[in-house]
């Protein structure tokens, strides 16, 4: 990510220490540190990077200096293989007004506990903090989203929500509440950052900021992760698309054909033939795929007992899932936990 007057290493990215902007603003610089996690997604990283270096730029100004660390001061690798360069270890922060955990593949096997404990002391000195991508559930652990709304990327939604069921976790693009952020990743990340950008220099700025990104909207924290059904589908029949919803509702507690096919006034006879014609299965494969997949998420973003996970989704016996989960993915439960 180039930041301007500082010299950049194109394959080992240096994302440390941010220099001075064109000129200083009289104001306060807001400082930003940005803690990384092995495997951490670059995409959100990037995402809530870079709307800091362009509002410098537009403004002409420096509103915003930032910092970046790991665990050991070393270069550390995102989970798409590059490399960053860091100012620092997490001990070697003491303070700053933003701190943001990036975070990505594998966050609930982490070895985190100097993380932890340094996020815990950032935050009883005022700091606020926040979480990109899966990091919230490093804040859950650090025992800072108690009392807070949050959201993770919906991949992790459901292992969040059995981990951690005393936390309020919502399925929103971010949350800012008080002094608590966390957003669900990728570019929502961008998203994030230009509400804050807006709050703290204005909304001109921002929005020239997003013009500049090619970014055509600033999206609201309340909206929905994921596409719509009929983009991710490519399907635009009404009452299949009102059918799947029902069933993205009702993993845990599956719904009969007949009883889906009576909320939206079809006979069991049509619902299927809807099912063979736009997605080429019937909706009983349609149900228990979408099942089984719940189930993937939840073996490896939790320690659930296998029964557990089946009764999570839907399936009244262990042997009964595992038999659905082999013929599905190859593999057994307790096989997939050792992958």
């Amino acid at each position: 990510m180039p930041q301007d007057g500082q010299s950049q290493v194109p394959a080992k990215v240096t994302a440390a220490s941010a220099a001075p902007a064109p000129s200083a603003t009289n104001g306060a610089v807001h400082q930003v540190a940005f803690l990384l996690v092995e495997n951490f997604s670059f995409i959100a990283f990037a995402s809530a990077i870079e709307p800091l270096r362009n509002a410098n730029r537009a403004s002409g100004n420096a509103l915003y200096a930032w910092r970046c660390y790991s665990a050991d001061g070393r270069p550390i690798r995102a989970s798409n293989g590059v490399e960053v360069t860091v100012n620092g270890a997490f001990d070697d922060l003491q303070a700053a007004g933003l701190v943001l955990v990036v975070a990505g593949l594998g966050v609930e096997r982490l070895d985190d506990r100097l993380l932890l404990a340094r996020l815990r002391r950032l935050a009883s000195h005022g700091a606020t903090v926040g979480g990109l991508c899966t990091a919230p559930h490093l804040l859950a652990r650090a025992g800072l989203l108690n009392g807070y709304r949050c959201t993770i990327h919906w991949e992790n939604l459901a292992g969040f929500a059995e981990a951690f069921p005393e936390i309020d976790v919502t399925p929103e693009l971010y949350e800012i509440d008080r002094n608590r952020l966390t957003c669900a990743g990728g570019t929502a990340a961008l998203d994030m950052m230009l509400t804050i950008i807006a709050t703290q220099c204005g909304h001109d700025l921002a929005a020239h900021v997003a013009d500049t990104m090619m970014h055509h909207r600033i999206r609201e924290g309340h909206e929905g992760q994921r596409m719509e059904l009929r983009a991710r589908l490519g399907v635009s029949h009404p009452k299949l698309l009102a059918v799947i919803q029902h069933m993205e509702e009702t993993l845990e507690t599956p719904l009969s054909c007949a009883e889906l096919a009576a909320t939206v006034g079809l006979s069991t006879r049509q619902l299927e033939r809807l099912f063979r014609k736009y997605l080429k299965r019937p909706p009983t494969r349609y149900y228990l795929a979408l099942r089984l997949d719940r189930a993937r998420f939840l073996l490896a973003q939790t320690s659930m007992p296998i029964l557990g996970v089946a009764l999570a989704c839907g399936f009244v016996s262990a042997s009964h899932f595992s038999k659905c989960y082999r013929e599905h993915f190859g593999r057994t439960p307790s096989e997939e936990r050792r992958v």
